[in-house]
């Protein structure tokens, strides 16, 4: 699989004929060139995880919107169910009659216990009477486990963001009836990345760790392949791109990537040493009688081991020696 790093470093292979102080010739090879092909990806959150309602009832607050960002267990909204105000007023009711009973039924086991002293009364009695009061203790404790559950329920109406991130959706609104499980915010966390779908005539191109060239309104910048995936939907492959400090701004936006996906050979000069002249571009060669303008054709220019290189489509071949003209002319 071939990489940026793959191209030759063409200026390295200068050829320093002349003497001190002078510019150098350059003797023209064929150099191998990556040919990168152009698609958007699309910004894409690490976790994309829904805040749920875990109650269902009444959506009475919501505190945030699109675009806020949120830290992880911070209350996105609150829901309110009625109903168990209503079952936990039942719930006190009842306990308060039990209660009332427990006090009788001690009262009672009391007097059973002094006049069982004198005789008057029978054990069994006396025990009949401590049961009925250990059963009204027990029904009391089961009132106040159900009243802490509701409790803990109408808690629950709190709904947590999951991750620290940035609120990307909230499909409700404030008043709306809230199903338990149903979405009331989407949290983007984790991290940003690439996504890109790729023509599958280019599959066999992509390897896990390529270089990948990224422009966005930071510029240009380099990324690395992170991931291929296998299935191809559409006749595209899709793929992951790993980028530092990928904002999470807007995600769903469209970035240019520009991709390996094959390899050619083509014959490369420094930019500096082409003279344009009428609208025609010349570069100066070595003859065997002493040097000659040539007029060429120019293609791309590509930036290689930081010099900037001109390909040339037609007009020299490799083995031609190229003489600096000392900078471009027009006229």
């Amino acid at each position: 699989m071939f990489r940026l790093s793959a191209v030759l470093p063409v200026v390295a292979l200068l050829s320093s004929v002349a003497g001190p102080g002078k510019a150098q010739e350059v003797t023209v090879v064929a150099a191998p060139l990556t040919e990168w092909k152009a698609v958007y990806g699309t910004v894409e959150a690490r976790d994309r995880i829904p805040a749920r309602a875990r109650l269902g009832g009444t959506l009475v607050d919501l505190s945030v919107t699109e675009g806020d960002l949120v830290t992880a267990g911070q209350v996105l909204a609150r829901i309110v169910d009625d109903k168990l105000d209503f079952q936990l007023a039942v719930l006190a009711a009842q306990r308060a009659a039990l209660a009332a009973q427990l006090a009788n039924s001690e009262a009672d086991l009391a007097r059973g216990e002094e006049l069982l002293k004198t005789g008057v009364t029978t054990t069994q009695r006396v025990e009949a009477l401590g049961t009925q009061v250990d059963v009204l203790k027990g029904q009391i404790a089961a009132l106040d486990a159900q009243s802490d559950v509701i409790r803990e329920q109408s808690q629950e109406g709190a709904v947590l963001a999951p991750v620290a991130g940035r609120v990307l959706d909230v499909p409700v609104a404030k008043g709306a009836v809230i199903m338990p499980g149903e979405t009331v915010a989407v949290i983007g966390g984790g991290g940003t990345f690439l996504r890109i779908a790729v023509p599958e005539r280019h599959a066999t191109a992509l390897n896990a760790g390529d270089v990948i060239r990224i422009s966005d309104a930071a510029g240009e910048r380099e990324g690395t392949l992170a991931r291929v995936y296998p299935l191809i939907e559409g006749g595209r492959v899709t793929a992951d791109v790993e980028i530092a400090d990928l904002p999470d701004t807007y995600v769903g936006a469209r970035v240019l990537v520009r991709l390996p996906v094959g390899e050619r050979v083509a014959l490369l000069v420094p930019s500096a040493y082409i003279t344009t002249r009428a609208g025609l571009d010349f570069i100066r060669i070595r003859t065997a009688g002493g040097t000659a303008l040539r007029s060429i054709v120019p293609g791309a220019t590509h930036v290689i081991d930081g010099a900037e290189m001109v390909e040339v489509v037609t007009g020299l071949v490799a083995g031609d020696v190229v003489v600096p003209t000392g900078g471009t002319e027009h006229e």
